[in-house]
């Protein structure tokens, strides 16, 4: 039988688990993965970063924008922490990515040998399994494993750590050809232990029982929705009760803005509609989301009137964080139709016009006197970009403001870092989110100190042609941070002025993208124009965008008050 080395198992691995792309950085620990991956690159697409946490990121853009898995590969010491930030991010928004990295030797293990960490132990709290291969004969069921893990139940990202000795070894190619029937059971043992069929026909009742004695019910629904691929069954559940329908960051998409029953985002910057709505509800029905803190603000406070009714795929959030009066745990897409076929065909409330009339009102704040307002950015971009775009952001007030004023229509149309907030996801995301998908335009909206975190990946875009538009909202300060020193710390700006260089008109040209910048809306449009035409050629394309830097996101709840208790 003919023997293959680990790194030739690898290669043969990925590609069989329909892996086409795979984002990374080369070192010494690596290097056979990387021999390995030039013998095959018409095989095997290998996407050169600039930097190993943006490979992650990249991972995880290409992941979310696909509900495929993403794969980076990282070499062992700094190689490998630098993965971690990434990691962590799609850990917290369940993202499912497999982070490969290469260690010294397995002789060399724990002996502090030359660029060895212990990344299975750093990573444990942040994935949800790791593996580090000590025999080459097992690397193939192990490359298996991973993608299995990564994918079942609640997705989420893993890690295969591979020394370098293994990647050399080899061993007979058999190991690729795994046992349909062993496959199968390893499959069930893992997949089953997080996606069973974990609710009863009496959960599904009680949660029936709840819905029909409901005269005010709202429906708060969360990234898990998208994840299950059930924004069609939210529609039909939503419709079917008449209940207003609050999205978290993490579902934008999920539902149509266009939609009667949409009242916007929920929480610290949710819509006065969603907010006030769930604190006068009496049943709120909370699909996919897990009442994270800037959902509920003050638990106490949280939909205190209500009784609260949970469906989601993960065990562990129910009655974690809210106390629940009934829930169905189990994957959301059937869940969801086994409930609709337990509700009447129609069924009314007593909401009125109440939530409509909610609707209507608006931060006064949003100045129409600003030469360039956020609003107008963010919305003049949107008029002019399919509604098939892929719209990435990085984190802070560009964020919020993008999810209050660009209207999402399709699921998986938003990448952004929810749980973990991490600044610097923005333009790796859409690096992997370009890959995934070059068909789709895409946009990131970033802030000046985001883009400075990760604007060396404009060099990976010009190195393979790849034209997407960032537009820096650019208030020359760390806005969201200098937002609450101006609302709480008396304007105490303690280090959140970036008035400094670089300029970044000449950063984008210098990394061969296009750079333009605008200060008021008539320079703004002549920039998106020039812009848009730089993409069609294949260019990258950055509008550095001046806005005030007073200017605020709002609504906004301030910490440890209730939600309805809005700064507007």
């Amino acid at each position: 039988m003919e023997q293959y080395t680990g790194s030739r198992i690898l290669i043969e691995s990925l590609i069989a688990q329909g892996v086409d792309t795979i984002f990374g950085y080369p070192g010494g620990a690596v290097l056979n993965i990387y021999d390995e991956l030039y013998k095959h690159s018409d095989r095997l697409r290998h996407i050169l970063v600039s930097h190993e946490q943006h490979a992650a990121h990249a991972a995880d853009g290409y992941a979310r924008a696909t509900g495929k898995t993403g794969v980076c590969l990282a070499t062992s010491g700094p190689g490998a922490t630098n993965l971690v930030t990434g990691i962590a991010t799609a850990y917290m928004d369940s993202s499912p990515i497999v982070a490969i990295t290469g260690n010294v030797a397995t002789e060399l293990l724990g002996k502090d040998s030359f660029q060895e960490v212990d990344i299975a132990g750093i990573s444990m709290p942040i994935v949800k399994h790791n593996w580090i291969v000590k025999d080459v004969a097992d690397l193939a069921e192990i490359v298996r494993e991973a993608f299995l893990v990564a994918k079942a139940g609640r997705p989420g990202p893993v890690l295969i750590d591979i020394p370098k000795d293994i990647t050399a070894n080899k061993t007979d190619i058999s190991s690729l050809f795994s046992d349909t029937k062993v496959m199968k059971e390893r499959a069930n043992r893992l997949t089953g232990r997080e996606c069973r069929v974990s609710y009863t026909d009496a959960d599904i009742q009680n949660a029936a029982s709840l819905i029909a004695a409901a005269r005010r019910p709202v429906i708060y629904a969360g990234g898990g929705v998208i994840i299950a691929d059930a924004g069609e069954e939210l529609r039909e559940f939503a419709e079917r009760i008449d209940a207003p329908v609050a999205l978290s960051l993490m579902a934008l998409g999920a539902l149509s803005p266009a939609h009667r029953l949409y009242t916007g985002m929920i929480g610290m910057h949710g819509t006065v509609a969603s907010n006030k709505a769930v604190q006068k509800a009496d049943l709120l029905i909370t699909i996919g989301a897990r009442f994270s803190d800037r959902v509920t603000s003050s638990v106490r406070d949280f939909a205190k009137n209500a009784k609260i009714l949970q469906f989601d795929i993960d065990m562990a959030e129910i009655n974690k964080n809210v106390r629940t009066a009934g829930f169905v745990a189990g994957s959301l897409k059937p869940v969801l139709r086994k409930t609709l076929e337990a509700l009447p065909a129609k069924m009314s409330n007593d909401w009125g016009d109440e939530v409509s009339k909610w609707k209507e009102r608006a931060p006064a704040s949003h100045r129409k006197e600003a030469a360039l307002h956020p609003r107008f950015v963010i919305g003049s971009t949107a008029a002019r970009l399919a509604p098939e775009a892929v719209v990435v952001t990085d984190v802070g007030q560009h964020q919020m403001w993008t999810a209050q004023f660009y209207p999402l229509y399709r699921p998986r149309s938003f990448l952004t870092s929810g749980g973990l907030g991490t600044m610097g996801f923005g333009l790796g995301a859409a690096l992997g989110a370009k890959a995934a998908c070059p068909e789709r335009p895409v946009v990131l909206f970033t802030g000046d100190g985001s883009f400075r975190m990760n604007c060396a990946e404009l060099g990976t875009l010009a190195a393979y042609g790849w034209g997407i538009l960032v537009i820096v909202l650019n208030n020359r300060v760390l806005g969201m941070v200098r937002q609450w020193q101006n609302l709480f710390y008396e304007k105490r700006f303690s280090h959140t002025v970036l008035d400094r260089p670089p300029d970044f008109v000449k950063l984008a040209e210098a990394y061969g993208a296009a750079g333009f910048r605008a200060h008021n809306k008539e320079t703004f449009t002549a920039a998106l124009d020039a812009a848009l035409a730089a993409i069609a050629r294949g260019q990258t394309a950055v509008i550095d965008a001046l806005i005030d830097i007073d200017e605020v996101v709002l609504p906004m709840v301030p910490g440890g008050k209730p939600i309805d208790e809005q700064i507007v």
